[in-house]
């Protein structure tokens, strides 16, 4: 369970970590009342579960309360990577000297938690971890030890954070452990040109299987399809996941899903989402999940990668067949079959011989036909 950005902080301001002084609206009158109240100069910033809301618009200077109203109505009802924005956050803005990174995570194939920290934070820290990795600390925490004062210096020391740093990551671990959370993480955490440090965005993942013990963030929090297409899936029974690519993916299993996912990203192209029809392949599942995966603008491919088991290749087929009798297909459709029955399968897509429809024998060539259409190939 991800929280909004204004409910991380309520927990980092809980745990004794400074946050500059915000208020949450969802409305442009709302955003300029607040405005008023926080010294007119704000910043205006969409509230939305997905990253990289700063390269959307999202994230917004207005100089006054009127700017912040007509700010909000421009934020307001936007589409961030397929959330709608239903709510701005409008803070007092901070003038900033240094950024920094720090966060926890839990490694699970470590069996514990990671410290993740460095000096160099900011929108751009994926990219600073991906080109210049020795920039970004990483230092494994005992979970029974826990991280005191000394560790807090080491994981400091280890990042090139200034010593005052290190009381941050103390309270960040408490939240950690105390919030049931798998990661925490303040990006970016600052020194103003004053000298404080306050963290001014911040991203929490609760543990759902402690969600009994965290009511209290309600049914905001509690709606874990933010997505609307997400939300229609799930409505239907399908185990489907927005992502931000172009290549719409749907796969029996979760483990061969998330190898499609690799593959096709291996072949130069981007998951747009996927979804999971698991060990049933009905007709109806197969046009309900195309319906979905199609109804994403952003979809410019869909990859059909089934290895039939129990469900076999020729029910698959069957589906599909019957599922392009009712969804409009106006995307083509690359399909891979193989295991129980995949002879049989491929038959009966070639006596349909849908325009849009075509077949591979691998999955690594469908992948790479998938991603060659998306991207704009014939």
């Amino acid at each position: 369970m991800d929280l909004y950005e204004h409910q991380a902080r309520q927990l980092f301001a809980d745990y004794g970590i400074a946050v500059p002084d915000a208020e949450v609206v969802d409305r442009p009158r709302a955003a300029e009342e607040a405005a008023v109240r926080l010294g007119g100069r704000v910043v205006v910033k969409a509230q939305v579960k997905t990253g990289g809301r700063g390269k959307a618009g999202g994230v917004k200077l207005a100089a006054d309360p009127a700017a912040a109203a007509l700010t909000a109505r421009r934020i307001l009802g936007m589409d961030i990577k397929g959330h709608r924005v239903r709510s701005v956050m409008i803070a007092q803005p901070v003038d900033i000297e240094t950024e920094f990174y720090v966060g926890y995570v839990l490694d699970r194939a470590a069996g514990t938690f990671l410290a993740i920290a460095s000096a160099e934070g900011g929108m751009d820290i994926e990219e600073v971890a991906a080109t210049r990795p020795e920039a970004v600390a990483r230092i494994p925490v005992d979970p029974a030890e826990g991280v005191t004062a000394a560790k807090a210096a080491e994981i400091a020391a280890a990042a090139s954070l200034p010593a005052d740093v290190a009381p941050v990551l103390q309270s960040l671990w408490q939240v950690l452990t105390r919030e049931d959370a798998l990661l925490v993480e303040v990006n970016p955490l600052v020194r103003t040109t004053e000298g404080r440090i306050l963290a001014l965005d911040g991203k929490v993942t609760l543990d759902d299987n402690a969600r009994f013990r965290q009511s209290r963030w309600g049914a905001e929090a509690d709606d874990p399809h933010a997505d609307p297409l997400e939300s229609a899936a799930a409505a239907k029974g399908l185990n489907y996941v927005k992502l931000d690519g172009e290549v719409g993916i749907i796969g029996n299993g979760a483990g061969l899903v998330m190898s499609t996912l690799d593959v096709v990203a291996g072949c130069g192209a981007r998951p747009a989402n996927f979804l999971d029809i698991g060990g049933g392949a009905s007709a109806r599942v197969m046009a309900d999940g195309l319906t979905v995966i199609l109804s994403d603008p952003a979809v410019t491919s869909v990859f059909v990668n089934v290895f039939g088991g129990i469900t076999a290749c020729d029910a698959v087929a069957d589906g599909i067949v019957q599922a392009l009798e009712s969804v409009h297909l106006t995307k083509p459709l690359v399909v891979r079959l193989d295991g129980n029955n995949a002879a049989r399968g491929r038959a009966i897509l070639d006596d349909r011989a849908h325009p849009l429809v075509q077949q591979a024998s691998t999955m690594d060539g469908a992948a790479h036909r998938a991603a060659q259409l998306a991207l704009g190939g014939h």
